[in-house]
């Protein structure tokens, strides 16, 4: 008797993709079956990608992962789970700041959806500083210096962002 694959969303605004997310990823992806990355529009968040971008950015870091698909969301991440057959949500946590809003949001998805799980991962400790406002800090003074976090795929997206803003 085959049991049904044991399904993870992995929900951000991804704007843009780092090495971060993707060792979280790649951990998430030896865990599950199924990992989805669940690209959110976020507008409110104020992106520099458009939501098509970061999904093209997304897909083509994610190449070499093979349990792994990209799809964006739209709404509530529990509904998006649920329409997917997720048994869990995968979220990230670099430092103990990020632990408040972490832990409430795992809450407020309980209640919404008590039979999906979040699972939190940690990324690996050469990572931890990373995350995408982190980037285009560092890239708006020094693109350069931004390649060490980011996929190789995402470079030329940032550069002509930059070029965009000048």
């Amino acid at each position: 008797m085959s049991r049904l694959p044991r399904i993870a969303v992995y929900p951000g605004t991804f704007d843009p993709i780092t090495l971060g997310h993707l060792d979280v990823l790649r951990r998430a992806s030896r865990l599950f079956d199924k990992v989805i990355v669940a690209v959110a529009a976020s507008d409110s968040k104020n992106p520099w990608f458009n939501v098509e971008e970061r999904l093209g950015m997304a897909r083509q870091a994610c190449k070499g992962i093979r349990n792994v698909k990209v799809l964006e969301l739209d709404g509530l991440t529990v509904e998006f789970a649920r329409k997917h057959q997720a048994a869990a949500i995968i979220r990230g946590l670099r430092k103990f700041s990020d632990f408040e809003f972490e832990f409430d949001l795992a809450h407020a998805n309980r209640l919404m959806a008590p039979e999906i799980e979040t699972v939190i991962l940690m990324p690996s400790q050469d990572q931890f500083v990373t995350s995408s406002s982190f980037v285009k800090d560092i890239a708006r003074h020094k693109l350069s210096q931004a390649a060490a976090f980011v996929p190789r795929c995402v470079l030329p997206h940032l550069r002509r962002r930059l070029a965009e803003k000048a």
